[in-house]
C-alpha cells in the first residue's frame, strides 16, 4: 500500500512546504480499488495512518472520489497527510522552529499607507487577528508602514511561539498554512479556531484581491489561486478533525 503512494506522490522531502506545490501535469495511476474507506481500530489506516477516525474518513473519501486514473491534484488531504507522517513526525522541532521565523517578518505586521481603499481591507482583515494575538496570546506585535523591516519584540515572538501546536498532525496543518499565506499568525488564529478557513484565505490575500478589484482577472492566475485555496482548505480540515 506504501508503494501506491510512493509512485503516486514520489518521495516527499521533510519540507511540509511542497505540500502547497500542485503539479499542473502530475503523475497519475490508474485507480486499481473499488472503495476506500476507515479501517476500526486506532490509528484508522487509509493507505496511511490518520490520527482520527473523521480525518480517517476525510481521506478515504478523497480516494473513494478518484476516477479511473487517481489524480493527487484533487487529493489535497493525501498529500499533507503524507508529508505529515514522511516529514513532520520525526522532525517536529524543526518545523516549530520553521513556522516561528515567520513571526519575525509576519504578513500582518507590514501596512500599506495608500491607496485608501487597500488600508481599509487590511484593517478589516488583518486587525481582528492582531487583536487576537494580542489579548489571548499576549503578542503584541509591532506595524510597519510599506516593506521597511521592523524588528519585533521578543516577547511577542515567545508569547506567539508558546501557540505553536505540538502534535504532528496539527503542525504540519499550521505549516502549511503558514506557507501558503506568509502568515505564521494566520496560521495560529485557524488552528486556535479563532478565524475560518475563508476569513484566512481573506486576510492572506488582501493584496492580490485589490489588484483584481482594480485592474480584473488573469485566468493563469485563477487556476494557481484555486489549487492554493485547495490547499489551505484541506490543512483546515486537518486542524477541524484533529482538535
Amino acid at each position: 500500500m506504501r508503494d501506491i503512494l510512493q509512485d503516486i506522490f514520489g518521495d516527499e522531502p521533510p519540507d511540509p512546504r511542497q505540500v502547497a506545490r500542485a503539479s499542473l501535469r502530475p503523475k497519475t495511476r490508474a485507480r486499481l480499488y473499488q472503495s476506500a474507506s476507515a479501517a476500526e481500530g486506532a490509528p484508522f489506516a487509509v493507505l496511511l495512518a490518520a490520527p482520527t477516525r473523521p480525518l480517517a474518513q476525510a481521506i478515504a473519501a478523497e480516494w473513494d472520489a478518484q476516477g479511473e486514473r487517481i489524480d493527487p491534484v484533487t487529493m489535497p488531504l493525501t498529500r499533507i497527510a503524507n508529508s505529515i507522517i514522511d516529514g513532520v513526525a520525526p522532525t517536529t522541532a524543526a518545523v516549530a522552529e520553521d513556522l516561528a521565523k515567520y513571526l519575525g517578518s509576519d504578513l500582518l505586521c507590514y501596512r500599506a499607507d495608500t491607496p485608501d481603499g487597500l488600508v481599509r481591507w487590511q484593517t478589516e482583515r488583518w486587525d481582528p487577528i492582531l487583536d487576537w494575538a494580542r489579548t489571548t496570546l499576549g503578542a503584541r506585535f509591532v506595524l510597519s508602514a510599506g516593506i521597511v523591516f521592523v524588528t519585533q519584540p521578543d516577547s511577542a515572538i515567545t508569547a506567539a511561539r508558546a501557540a505553536i501546536p505540538s502534535d504532528p498532525w496539527r503542525l504540519g496543518a499550521a505549516h502549511v498554512v503558514t506557507t501558503l499565506t506568509g502568515s505564521a499568525l494566520i496560521a495560529l488564529a485557524l488552528s486556535a479556531g479563532r478565524i475560518d478557513v475563508d476569513a484566512a484565505w481573506a486576510a492572506a490575500n488582501v493584496d492580490e484581491d485589490w489588484n483584481m478589484y482594480q485592474w480584473g482577472r488573469d485566468e493563469m492566475a485563477l487556476v494557481a489561486r484555486a489549487a492554493r485555496y485547495a490547499d489551505l482548505q484541506a490543512a483546515g480540515i486537518v486542524l477541524a478533525l484533529t482538535a
